[in-house]
């Protein structure tokens, strides 16, 4: 038995396995392959494992990290066995896991000091950013925590009346304005309220547009510069969502949105759906931005804190 499983709540490990099945499969069926009928880790068996990290969306840079690590303890041990190449490989995921997930937290918490935790959202359209918003409010309405929502994407009707049924179906009041109203102003109205009803946690969401990073870049100013009127240092964090499913594409959005503004967490949805689970890996290490959750499923608890012990255990298993 694993022995993450003692630590773990049971049944989220159990999401989270299910959730990276796809990748897992995907990724250790290639390495299976790379390493058939070869005893030892040889150049050969270093050019294969480089490609199929690349083709698990793990990235370039990454990858070559990786790979440059592995060929140090190679070096050193003389001889390193096929068989020992999980083992290696999963220290060394691990190891680049540790150095921008410091943290190993299990479960939606706050800070004590920062009353209300303001977090603004970020992140392309079709990428679950509404969805993690309205998961996001239900986990922690869950643990007590008195949750206000605000509608700042008043670009598009859609944005705005899905986060109403999110607000509706979790029980959490949500501050919201006209279509084409200024984003700043709802998230001002959305932060006096906050404060008027003491609550712990707001959620903003923004814009979801890339097509002019300059004006992206002064929206999201804007919209914090507003906020610190009400609460001083908010947002307290600046949660970027990217599609897992997307891959690389997910790592130019990520390069887009931190020029544009300062992100300092991600989210990383629909895990589940796909074998590019990777990505995960690649982008907390390329951008050093942690990992704050990730979406193994559709249910509302399918959105997990992100744990890199958990996740790499599962994805190892």
């Amino acid at each position: 038995m694993s022995f993450f499983k003692n630590i773990f709540s049971k049944e989220k490990k159990e999401t989270l396995d299910k959730g990276l099945e796809k990748t897992k499969e995907s990724f250790f069926g290639k390495l299976s392959k790379a390493v058939a009928g070869k005893s030892k880790v040889d150049e050969d068996v270093l050019d294969n494992l480089e490609e199929i990290l690349v083709a698990s969306d793990v990235g370039v840079n990454t990858t070559l990290k990786i790979i440059e690590r592995i060929e140090e303890r190679v070096a050193k041990d003389k001889y390193v066995g096929t068989v020992e190449l999980n083992t290696i490989l999963r220290e060394e995921i691990a190891s680049l896991l540790s150095e921008t997930n410091t943290g190993n937290e299990t479960d939606f918490t706050i800070p004590e000091n920062k009353k209300p935790y303001v977090i603004m959202v970020v992140g392309v359209n079709g990428v679950g950013k509404t969805t993690t918003i309205g998961k996001l409010a239900s986990q922690f309405k869950k643990r007590g925590f008195k949750v206000v929502l605000g509608a700042a994407d008043t670009f598009r009707a859609a944005a705005i009346d899905q986060l109403q049924i999110w607000a509706d179906r979790t029980g959490v009041p949500i501050v919201r304005q006209e279509m084409g109203s200024d984003p700043a102003s709802v998230a001002f109205d959305t932060l006096k309220s906050a404060v008027s009803q003491n609550a712990d946690v707001v959620i903003i969401d923004t814009a979801g547009r890339l097509h002019n990073k300059v004006n992206l870049m002064n929206e999201l100013t804007k919209i914090k510069r507003v906020m610190q009127k009400v609460v001083a240092d908010a947002p307290h964090d600046v949660l970027l969502v990217l599609d897992g499913s997307t891959g690389q594409n997910a790592f130019e959005q990520a390069k887009q949105f931190t020029k544009a503004t300062e992100v300092s967490c991600l989210a990383v949805t629909k895990l589940d759906g796909t074998a590019k689970g990777g990505v995960v890996i690649g982008i907390s290490d390329q951008f050093q931005i942690p990992v704050k959750y990730i979406g193994v499923g559709e249910g509302i608890d399918d959105l997990q804190v992100f744990n890199k012990m958990e996740f790499v255990d599962s994805f190892f298993k």
